[in-house]
């Protein structure tokens, strides 16, 4: 199949690393190449530095994924680069909402991402956790999440990687009902204790999704991450070498993080092309 310019999917990849080394990056490519190569589409996508150069997209482009990031989400409030990051969300988002665009704007957002859009449309609480969550967890779908497309053949619970020191939770149903949102998922169930339950995965609107948790990661390239001396050195030094293996063990599981990989942003990927390029052929999910 033969492409012409206005037939090309064009990618914007809202880098929140802000220089740090990390996985996920180079997890969002490849899903992005691996997606283009097996559906046969002409993807093509570029970096924007936000919160170091206060790089973010313009319009031009087809869809959006928004990485996680290190750091507090609270601590960078009425920062410079968090303006310009809410000002390029609201252009996006007024953008969809008129009638003159048919062509809409899809936006995914990861993690550190998904906590800033939740405090922007206060429609949760965001809070440090009392102790950081780090390795393979079930990730329990709500009613809601039983019917998202982007979770279509994920199991209840599936399984997803964690990374964080901070949590969306007590949601705020009012907010969430007059923006048209859902809560699609939520953390391990645990009636025994006595601690909220942190919102996993949101649909903002048609448009935009998020998961607190981070459905990028590649279970073969973590897995290597993992097993090099030094990562796994400061896993042990700060985990113990338990969680080490278990987070292994779990990555090497194919219905776990595999499954979840090829999957949830797949099928994101899958809903925006279908959406945006009406002359391609059928894009099965």
């Amino acid at each position: 199949m033969s492409f012409s310019e206005k037939n090309k999917i064009r990618v914007a990849i809202l880098d929140l690393y802000e220089g740090h080394a990390n996985q996920g990056m180079r997890c969002i490519r490849e899903i992005l190449n691996r997606f283009g190569d097996e559906k046969n589409l002409d993807i093509t996508w570029d970096e924007f530095d936000v919160r170091q150069k206060l790089e973010v997209p313009s319009l031009s482009y087809d869809i959006f994924i928004s990485s996680g990031g290190p750091g507090s989400p609270l601590d960078s409030e009425g920062s410079n680069w968090e303006h310009a990051y809410f000002t390029w969300l609201h252009k996006v988002q007024s953008w969809n909402y008129s009638a003159v665009n048919p062509q809409k704007k899809y936006v995914f957002f990861i993690c550190h991402s998904f906590q800033l859009a939740c405090r922007h449309y206060n429609i949760g609480k965001v809070c440090q956790r009392k102790s950081t969550s780090f390795g393979v967890f079930p990730i329990h779908l709500l009613n809601d999440g039983k019917e998202e497309i982007v979770f279509h053949q994920m199991k209840d619970p599936f399984y997803a990687v964690d990374s964080r020191d901070y949590q969306v939770v007590e949601p705020i149903h009012n907010n969430l009902l007059e923006m048209g949102a859902t809560i699609l998922a939520i953390e391990k169930e645990r009636p025994h204790i006595n601690l909220e339950r942190a919102i996993m995965a949101v649909r903002f609107n048609e448009y935009m999704i998020g998961t607190q948790f981070h459905p990028e990661a590649d279970a073969a390239g973590m897995s290597m991450h993992l097993q090099t001396e030094e990562k796994k050195r400061t896993v042990i030094e700060n985990y113990g070498e338990e969680k080490w293996a278990s987070m292994i063990e779990q990555l090497n599981d194919p219905d776990k993080i595999m499954f979840t990989y090829e999957h949830i942003l797949p099928n994101f990927l899958a809903i925006a092309v279908k959406s945006l390029q009406k002359s391609f052929e059928p894009v099965e999910l």
